[in-house]
C-alpha cells in the first residue's frame, strides 16, 4: 500500500473531570486551572484565560438555546477549554485520504430481523470507558474496543486488552503511535504477530516506548479484518449481529469537544473528514421512533467524566452524519 494514502487518525484525551461552577467567570477560571492542573507562565496565561471565557460563553449560550429546544444536546466545560476551534481542529484532524480500504469487503447477508435497540454493554461485550490522556491514540482505543467486543463474543470472557502494545509496536504497519495512526493498520499488526497481550500484562503510559510484546501475555489473537461499506444500514446490521465496531468520525467542531448529553447532532459536521476513531457499542432511539430521535451509542476514550460518562449518542440515519459509516471495521477471530 502506498504510504502516502495512509489515513492517520489524530485524537488528544481529556484529563479529568469538569468543575462545578460559581457565579464569577474569574473563580471558576482559577478553580478550572486547579482541576485540570494547568500551569502557567505570565504570557500565555492572558489569552488562555480570554480563549476559555469565550469557549465558557459559547457553552451557555448553546445551553440556553438548548432549553428552548433549538438543539438536541447540552454541552458542558471540560479540559478542553482553553483551545480555540482552530487549535482543537489542528489537533485533531489528522486525516489523509486512504483511497484503498485494507480489509475484506463486508458481505451483507439476509437476516430474519435486526432489532429496534442494541447495546453491547448488557451482554458483557464492552469493558469500562478508558482515557488516552494527550497522547493520540485514539486509533488503539478503537481497535481494543472492537477485538475485545469479538473474543468476548468468542470465549464468553471479557478481557480489557492493552492499547500501549498498539501504540509502542505498530509502527511497521503504518501507525505513528501517540501522533495517529489507523484502525485497520493495528488488526493487520494483530494478525501478523499472532497476538496482543492484556492490559493487566502490558499497562497503557499515553507515550511511545520500546515494542515490550510477550507473546506469553497474549489475550486475543485474529484470522482477518472485514470494512464495512459507507452505509448506515450496513453499519447497522453489522452492530446487530456482530457485536461493537470501529468507526472514525468528524470530532472537530467545538460542540463535541464540550458534548454533555442527548442526541449530537451538528450541522457543521461532515461525513468525509473523519478525524476521531471511536467504538460503536449500540444504537437507540429517544421517545418515539422517528428519524429525529435515532441514535448511534458511541464508546470514546476520553476517560468517564466527558459526555455521558464517557459515551456519546451521535445522530442516526441522518446521511452518514459526521462520518460515522465512512471508515468502518471490525476484526475477526
Amino acid at each position: 500500500m502506498n504510504p502516502s494514502l495512509l489515513l492517520t487518525v489524530l485524537c488528544l484525551g481529556i484529563a479529568s473531570a469538569a468543575p462545578k461552577f460559581d457565579h464569577s467567570l474569574n473563580t471558576q477560571w482559577e478553580l478550572w486551572k486547579a482541576v485540570h492542573r494547568k500551569p502557567y507562565d505570565l504570557n500565555e496565561e492572558g489569552w488562555r484565560k480570554a480563549v476559555w471565557k469565550k469557549n465558557m460563553k459559547m457553552i451557555e449560550l448553546h445551553n440556553q438555546e438548548y432549553s428552548q429546544g433549538k438543539h438536541s444536546f447540552s454541552m458542558a466545560m471540560n479540559a478542553f477549554g482553553d483551545m480555540t476551534s482552530e487549535e482543537f481542529r489542528q489537533v485533531m484532524n489528522g486525516f489523509q485520504r486512504q483511497e484503498n480500504k485494507k480489509g475484506k469487503v463486508f458481505h451483507e447477508t439476509i437476516f430474519a430481523s435486526i432489532p429496534p435497540s442494541v447495546d453491547w454493554r448488557e451482554k458483557g461485550y464492552v469493558t469500562p470507558v478508558k482515557n488516552q490522556g494527550k497522547c493520540g491514540s485514539c486509533w488503539a482505543f478503537s481497535t481494543t474496543g472492537a477485538l475485545e467486543g469479538q473474543m468476548f463474543r468468542k470465549t464468553g470472557k471479557l478481557v480489557s486488552l492493552s492499547e500501549q502494545n498498539l501504540v509502542d509496536c505498530s509502527q511497521p504497519e503504518g501507525n505513528r503511535g501517540c501522533h495517529g495512526g489507523l484502525m485497520d493498520n493495528a488488526f493487520q499488526y494483530v494478525l501478523d504477530v499472532g497476538g496482543l497481550d492484556s492490559e493487566e500484562s502490558y499497562p497503557y503510559t499515553g507515550l511511545v516506548g520500546t515494542c515490550n510484546y510477550n507473546p506469553k501475555n497474549s489475550a486475543a489473537n485474529e484470522t482477518g479484518f472485514v470494512d464495512l461499506p459507507k452505509q448506515e444500514k450496513a453499519l447497522m446490521k453489522a452492530v446487530a449481529t456482530l457485536g461493537p465496531i470501529s468507526v472514525a468520525v468528524d470530532a472537530s467542531n467545538p460542540s463535541f469537544q464540550f458534548y454533555k448529553s442527548g442526541i449530537y447532532y451538528e450541522p457543521k459536521c461532515k461525513s468525509e473528514s473523519v478525524d476521531h476513531a471511536v467504538l460503536v457499542v449500540g444504537y437507540g432511539f429517544e421517545g418515539a421512533d422517528s428519524d429525529d430521535n435515532k441514535y448511534w451509542l458511541v464508546k470514546n476514550s476520553w476517560g468517564k467524566h466527558w459526555g455521558i460518562n464517557g459515551y456519546i449518542k451521535m445522530a442516526k440515519d441522518q446521511n452518514n452524519h459526521c462520518g460515522i459509516a465512512t471508515m468502518a471495521s471490525y476484526p475477526t477471530v
